[in-house]
């Protein structure tokens, strides 16, 4: 590798985006690269001009290791829509002035749907100038719904915690001698996928029920349906265990959440800001029953919970990254790296490419013959498929009994 090589994040933070941005750099300067860059805050920064020397901030093994421990998105993350390129060409001149000026050779962006999409324009607008810097996207999701990957690295860790998270919200229904007639609503990211949600499922074992009812947005939520089966639940045990995603929608299209006023935000990419469904829910509940009613959201919390990270997760999101940038040294653009699962039993996982137009803007949904026929639990096929992703863990590094995390050091 003669050139540069330039890494960004983009989109929500998880717990193992940086263990991508571990495997670039450290693959980048194995393979040579005289210099590995990092955006701060993604192309948007990029086109700021803000980016760092990754070398001034990981000087040792060490402190690889402590990135790939590190939650959230070490160089900062961005929602920013890149615009088409006969929109404002100006925009990709100016990038490209830039990466002239690094001598990029190989451009690298982590991140989901919408990343994927700056990713397909750059290297769009590359070919048809004559660039030759390439580019490559690692995937990065906890939502789980980039498409033709078998999952995305973030998602196993997101749904280590969501399973944790459920178990202990029953043991401590199960624990208060108040809880008879209490539902507990529980609300889980989603927005038109429901792999986050179904993962409540994993709660469930020897010593667990699990949770009483799972609701996905792949299916029309039933308002009455749903307030009656709580009230035969209540007939029958002391207390229920309620999940929903976020994004539940009635038959009409309409957000269940849209029913109260949790919708007040829309992003650049078109996306509504979705809270308030399990609230909204609990309210109807104590209104129409009568029972007591407490509604939890997850909400960022499931994002980037380190502390419980899946090892497999952590050992994937290093491998993905590296993959990309050897794809990108070998001369491949406008591609993807994905997850291929070979087998179950033992979990055996590799890495492929795809096309970035094939993956860019397309959401892959939870399969309806892995939710039960009346959309109200998820099948014994989902929890096969999710809980080889949650194996094995990753001890942080602890300082005075609190994780340690790399920081950017000054400079």
């Amino acid at each position: 590798m003669k050139g540069n090589v330039i890494v960004g994040q983009s989109g929500g933070p998880t717990a193992a985006i940086n263990s991508s941005l571990a495997g670039v750099y450290r693959t980048a300067i194995d393979r040579g690269a005289p210099k590995v860059y990092g955006m701060l805050h993604g192309i948007e920064g990029l086109l700021n001009e803000q980016y760092i020397d990754l070398s001034e901030h990981i000087e040792t093994d060490l402190d690889v290791e402590l990135l790939k421990r590190t939650p959230a998105a070490y160089l900062g993350s961005c929602r920013y829509k890149l615009p088409e390129i006969h929109e404002n060409i100006e925009s990709y001149e100016k990038i490209f002035e830039i990466l002239d000026k690094l001598n990029i050779e190989c451009f690298i962006y982590i991140g989901g749907n919408d990343s994927m999409d700056t990713i397909k324009k750059l290297s769009d607008y590359a070919i048809i100038k004559g660039y030759p810097t390439k580019f490559v996207g690692v995937p990065k999701t906890i939502d789980n719904d980039l498409a033709l990957t078998d999952h995305t690295p973030g998602y196993g860790s997101a749904a280590k915690y969501i399973g944790t998270s459920t178990k202990e919200i029953i043991q401590d229904s199960s624990a208060l001698v108040y809880s008879k007639g209490l539902v507990t609503i529980v609300e889980i990211m989603g927005r038109n996928a429901g792999w986050l949600t179904g993962a409540a499922a994993l709660s469930a074992g020897e010593d667990c029920e699990g949770p009483d009812l799972i609701y996905l947005p792949e299916v029309a939520f039933d308002i009455e349906d749903f307030l009656s089966r709580v009230k035969k639940l209540l007939e029958k045990k002391p207390f229920v265990i309620a999940a929903v995603s976020e994004g539940i929608r009635l038959e009409d299209g309409r957000y269940v959440c849209e029913l109260t006023d949790g919708v007040d935000f829309v992003d650049a990419f078109g996306h509504k800001q979705l809270t308030g469904t399990a609230n909204y829910l609990a309210r109807r509940l104590s209104q129409e029953i009568g029972c007591k009613t407490r509604s939890i959201e997850l909400s960022s919390l499931q994002r980037a919970a380190s502390h419980l990270a899946s090892r497999i997760d952590i050992l994937e999101a290093f491998q993905v990254g590296g993959a990309a940038v050897k794809a990108a040294d070998e001369g491949d653009t406008g591609e993807m790296v994905i997850l291929k699962r070979i087998s179950d039993d033992p979990y055996q996982c590799t890495t492929e490419l795809r096309n970035v137009h094939k993956v860019s803007n397309v959401e892959k949904t939870v399969p309806r013959e892995w939710i039960n026929k009346n959309g109200t639990y998820v099948t014994e096929e989902f929890i096969s498929y999710v809980r080889p992703l949650i194996q094995g863990d990753v001890s942080p590094v602890m300082v005075d009994g609190i994780p340690r995390y790399l920081y950017h050091k000054k400079k």
